[in-house]
């Protein structure tokens, strides 16, 4: 017979799992949906978006969400730990629900209007933090051990849907109001608030304990000057490409790299860190988190090149509209999310079943096969093909997640579960700004090797005046990977209005028309996409292995009993 604690515990447990997943799932479309809502917002606040001295503000839009939840999840992991995870979590539903109306609201125009967007876009990312870096050990608490794998799995399913329906929503609602990218988180956010302060609590007389201030402000500073140092190295500095080599990117590096020597030396000498460095002594901790971490980089390099690929060459080549091309490619993307979408619940179901490092292996192995496949289509590819490889990758990739989220958290003790799921939220976001650097950095090398020639021949070939088709040509590729990211025609962007009005019909036609920049793309791209999922394949190997080193894990045989109050 069940006795009256465990029959409390089954509704409390769906109830965590559902306000959870909500959270999730708003917080992932909303670090999404601008990459595709930006032109129109942009445009909505007087700024030309690939304007030389908008690219600042268009980075820091896109990332400075991501930074802040990268940066905040592990000390917010440790304050649910301290002062009560439901309280983190509720406080985060609150002040993600506070910036979404702040941004609703956003006033004014031009630079001014740009700096509050990004100001209160980190403001609601602490937000998402404080969800992100409490939801993962709310469930864990919530749900026995034989049950996990299926819980995180869905709340898995929340955040990978959320990542591609934010494209689909940024689409639509610019169309009409770009206002409304912001106002759609709100409704969500007042009834997902409401609901977890009336649902979650957490258990009374819970002990508190002093906030590690020294590992707070040193992690935090060095995890900012590093993904700070990665924003302004994609920049254009001088007649370089990118900015790696310019004083303020080795400067941030530097003082990132110093700052986590300290971090590290301060929490081996404090009585309560905020990051217990023995944790990463348990294998299937340390391992489960280094491959999500290379799992996470794949995954946002091929989001990435999957949108310069369809935005810029493909759907162009197919007759679509350049405006209309960031919506189409969500569209075109279905499959991915599909797969994404199927895997986990089903992964993490068996994985509780059978034990979670064989399907998280075989993910990996068969996600690695499908960048290969995916690397020998040409650029102008068959569809049904390319959407047979991507629901094959969505579907490798969701076989991982569930089970590596269970090896992670069922190998720490009740106790530290807050501080774990902080680290797997950093280890996932940092992987999506990485991606961002290292795939956005691969790709304008290989641009700057082969597209000035080829545009310039091209602008030669169409009677545009030598100066201005050198000119044109010489601008940072930076230009043309943005244009064909948002949504631009790069040629009506760069070329002067008054020179191609004096061109002849044909060949102005011709420069705005859709097959002339994704011609000129093409080539480069597709040596730049060659190296880029060769890469991805790798990772998804090395992830492969690092999962396997790690091995299964037991809260219960390392000492971590499940608290009370998740049976309460």
């Amino acid at each position: 017979m069940m006795s009256r604690k465990s029959a409390a515990a089954v509704p409390h447990k769906w109830m965590v799992l559902s306000n959870t997943t909500l959270g999730m799932l708003a917080a992932a479309i909303n670090s999404s949906i601008l990459l595709i809502s930006l032109p129109a917002v942009f445009r909505g606040i007087g700024l030309k978006a690939l304007d030389p001295g908008n690219i600042n503000y268009l980075l820091w839009t896109i990332i400075g969400y991501m930074v802040a939840t990268a940066v905040l999840v592990v000390s917010f992991g440790r304050l649910g730990d301290q002062f009560g995870r439901a309280r983190m979590y509720n406080l985060g539903f609150a002040l993600f629900t506070v910036a979404s109306v702040a941004l609703g609201l956003l006033p004014g125009h031009g630079d001014a209007a740009a700096l509050y967007l990004i100001g209160v876009r980190i403001v609601q990312g602490v937000g998402g933090a404080l969800m992100m870096a409490n939801a993962t050990a709310l469930l864990t608490d919530a749900f026995p051990e034989h049950e996990r794998g299926f819980a995180l799995g869905i709340n898995v399913v929340a955040i990978i849907a959320g990542q591609f329906l934010g494209l689909i929503v940024g689409g639509l609602l610019a169309d009409g109001n770009w206002r409304l990218v912001f106002w759609i988180n709100v409704p969500v956010g007042f009834v997902g608030t409401a609901w977890s302060y009336w649902q979650l609590h957490d258990a009374p007389n819970r002990a508190s304990h002093k906030i590690d201030w020294g590992g707070n402000l040193t992690f935090g500073l060095g995890l900012v000057a590093i993904l700070a140092g990665i924003t302004y190295g994609l920049q254009p500095y001088g007649d370089q490409v990118m900015a790696w080599s310019s004083p303020k990117v080795l400067t941030l590096f530097a003082v990132g790299v110093l700052s986590l020597a300290a971090f590290v030396l301060i929490e081996q000498r404090v009585a309560r860190p905020m990051l217990d460095l023995r944790l990463f002594k348990l294998a299937p901790f340390a391992y489960g988190n280094l491959a999500n971490l290379l799992s996470g980089i794949a995954r946002g390099g091929l989001q990435f090149m999957l949108i310069i690929w369809l935005q810029g060459i493909w759907l162009p080549l197919h007759g679509y509209a350049f405006e209309a091309t960031p919506l189409w490619s969500a569209i075109f993307m279905l499959p991915l999310t599909a797969g994404f979408l199927l895997a986990p619940p089903i992964s993490g179901h068996l994985s509780d079943k059978f034990g979670g490092v064989p399907f998280a292996v075989g993910g990996m192995v068969i996600g690695a096969a499908s960048f290969i496949a995916l690397m020998l289509l040409p650029a102008d590819f068959s569809y049904p093909v390319f959407a047979a490889l991507l629901f094959l990758n969505g579907l490798a990739s969701g076989i991982f997640v569930a089970p590596n989220s269970t090896q992670i958290m069922n190998a720490v003790p009740a106790r530290e579960r807050g501080q774990a799921s902080g680290v797997r939220a950093t280890t996932t976001n940092a992987g999506q700004v990485l991606s961002i650097g290292l795939f956005f950095g691969l790709m304008l090398v290989g641009l700057a090797a082969n597209l000035p020639q080829a545009m310039e021949a091209g602008l030669l070939a169409q009677h545009v005046p030598a100066a201005v088709a050198h000119h044109v040509a010489s601008l940072p590729p930076v230009s043309s990977l943005f244009a064909a990211f948002l949504g631009y025609n790069p040629m009506v962007e760069l070329i002067p209005a008054n020179v191609l009005a004096a061109l002849p019909p044909a060949n102005a036609a011709t420069l705005t028309g859709h097959t002339f920049f994704p011609g000129l793309m093409a080539g480069p791209f597709k040596q730049g996409l060659v190296f880029a999922f060769s890469f991805s394949a790798l990772l998804y190997l090395a992830a492969a292995l690092a999962t396997w080193r790690g091995g299964p894990a037991s809260a219960e045989a390392l000492g971590g009993a499940e608290p009370a109050e998740s049976r309460n």
